[in-house]
């Protein structure tokens, strides 16, 4: 352990690793991934690991992966722009019922979530008929998506328009929460849902299919790569800005939803403007670092150069917390986008009993049944041991608890 709060880990034929996780469980299973990466040859100084660290596909959950020269699809992921947006509101505590089982179905009539798949019947967790805001949300998107269709015209029959604004499944949620004063805040959590995935999950497989005509070896068929200078690069990077620019309107559009579904709720005037932050935690962005213009890959990660607001959820029954970055240039100014996984979905589902479930998110309006087990607090690291590990890379701002949790 060095002075500077992260672990330091060499790769034979690779660069180094720098881990914040001091105190937090991180399995074999995400260092040997760590190390693949770390081995691509396009890697920028080193791989930096945030404390919520976990496997994903391809690419760790919750590492940050710089690059010159060539940019990961598996790193990017499918869930292209997923990140969270959060609003102070003028409530209080006390302005809201005792009773918030209201707000919860108020807020799951006003946003789709989940999902309902097979033939017949349209998909819950879509829109039936587009509301004005999402059509006018589309309307700016649209051109780029037909330049990008045009070359790709499979991306075309994907989920888009009848997705901007709806939450999707998983870990993804709309929240109530209250600070440490008591002020009421809305949190949601969510990406470029269906055209987002159709994206990357195409050039992902476009990646894997240049690297076996170039005869190259990969530690993982998943880190398949495009080198810059090729059109499959330049397409990519076209693809993806596009798909994290849906991202960032699907949570404007959901929160524009949710905050009218409370007024339908709450008789008090209020405003929801306050402090609002809208962050990214699964994307690529060209950055400086170093003295260098490279590529920064964060999947699972968000970033926190120095005074930059960012939010760090919690699991359904624990903290969150809005945070400011420190700039901390060894984490490629980045820190955690949550707590992360200590148990997969489906080893939760077996471990995890409904009762414990119901224990662990007491004085939560949230869904107690067995669908949301995979997402239970028990399957997620302790958030405060996770802050505690990235003190070096953000300051809280602000402390939230949860009150009511819309999931898919």
């Amino acid at each position: 352990m060095t002075q500077t709060g992260y672990e330091f880990q060499e790769v034979e034929g690779g660069s180094p690793i720098k881990m914040w996780t001091r105190g937090v469980p991180v399995d074999a299973k995400a260092r040997e991934q760590l190390s693949k990466t770390a081995k691509m040859p396009f890697i920028f100084k080193h791989v930096a690991a945030m404390p919520d660290v976990h496997v994903g596909i391809g690419a760790t959950v919750g590492s940050v992966i710089p690059t010159k020269g060539a940019v990961i699809p598996a790193a990017v992921g499918v869930d292209i722009g997923c990140g969270m947006m959060a609003a102070r509101t003028s409530l209080h505590a006390s302005d809201l019922p005792d009773n918030l089982e209201g707000i919860r179905s108020a807020i799951e009539k006003a946003v789709p979530h989940g999902r309902s798949s097979g033939r017949g019947g349209r998909d819950k967790g879509a829109w039936g008929d587009p509301p004005a805001e999402t059509i006018e949300a589309w309307a700016t998107l649209v051109h780029r998506f037909d330049r990008i269709t045009a070359k790709y015209p499979k991306l075309e029959r994907s989920n888009h328009l009848l997705h901007l604004g709806t939450l999707g499944t998983g870990n993804h949620f709309v929240e109530l929460c209250l600070d440490e004063d008591q002020r009421v805040w809305v949190m949601l959590h969510s990406g470029s849902r269906g055209v987002g995935n159709a994206i990357g999950r195409y050039f992902i497989e476009l990646a894997k299919e240049d690297m076996r005509k170039w005869h190259i070896n990969l530690p993982d068929e998943d880190l398949a790569y495009f080198p810059e200078g090729t059109d499959h690069f330049d397409d990519y990077v076209e693809a993806v800005e596009w798909a994290q620019d849906f991202a960032r309107l699907n949570r404007q559009v959901m929160m524009t939803h949710t905050i009218a579904a409370l007024r339908g709720q709450i008789a008090k005037p209020f405003t929801a403007e306050c402090e609002a932050v809208n962050c990214h935690h699964n994307y690529v962005t060209r950055e400086n670092h170093f003295g260098e213009n490279v590529l920064v890959t964060r999947k699972g990660a968000v970033r926190a150069a120095k005074g930059t607001m960012g939010i760090i959820p919690g699991s359904m029954g624990a903290k969150s917390f809005i945070v400011r970055g420190l700039g901390n240039a060894d984490s490629f100014d980045s820190c955690s986008h949550g707590a992360g996984r200590v148990m997969s979905r489906t080893q939760a589902k077996k471990e995890v009993s409904l009762e414990e479930h119901i224990a662990d998110t007491a004085g939560v309006e949230c869904r107690k049944d067995e669908g949301v087990i995979d997402e239970t607090p028990k399957a997620y690291k302790p958030i405060e041991k996770v802050m505690a590990a990235q003190a070096d890379l953000v300051e809280i701002v602000h402390t939230l608890k949860q009150v009511v949790c819309v999931k898919g």
